[in-house]
C-alpha cells in the first residue's frame, strides 16, 4: 500500500506498508510490489523520492530495502508506540537528478519534527 505526497522536491512516494502472507514469503512478492510503487511514482506521479519508515530492530527488512537501493535516511526517535526507533530509508528517483534526498541526516529526529521535514 502506497501514496504520492509532499510539495516542491519534497513531492514522493511513499511505501505505507508492505504485508506478504507467511506462506507466500521467499518468492520475491515484495520486490514486485515495491518496483511498481517506485515506477508509478517516477513515471506518472514525478515524484524525486520514495520513502518508507521500518523498525530499526527489524534487520531482514533494513537488508531487503537497502538490496533493492534505499538508504537509510534518518533515525527517528521512540516513532512506533513511543517506545522502538523508526529508519525513515529512501531512494531516489530519476527527477533527483543528484539524488539530494538520499543525503542522510546527521542527527536523529523526534516524530513532531516529521511534518516540517525539507530537503
Amino acid at each position: 500500500m502506497g501514496k504520492v505526497e509532499g510539495q516542491g522536491e519534497s513531492w514522493h512516494g511513499h511505501v505505507t506498508a508492505v504485508t506478504i502472507a507467511p506462506e507466500y514469503r521467499r518468492q520475491q512478492l515484495a520486490k514486485k510490489l515495491m518496483n511498481l510503487l517506485e515506477e508509478i511514482s517516477d513515471k506518472i506521479d514525478k515524484a524525486y523520492f520514495v520513502d518508507l519508515f521500518v523498525r530499526a530492530s527489524n534487520t531482514p527488512a533494513i537488508k531487503m530495502y537497502e538490496k533493492l537501493g534505499y538508504v537509510i535516511y534518518r533515525r527517528v526517535l521512540r516513532y512506533y508506540s513511543g517506545e522502538e526507533d523508526g529508519l525513515d530509508m529512501r531512494k531516489a528517483l530519476s527527477r533527483d537528478v543528484e539524488k539530494k534526498s538520499m543525503i542522510p541526516l546527521k542527527r536523529p529526529i523526534r516524530p513532531d519534527e516529521l511534518e516540517y521535514d525539507s530537503i
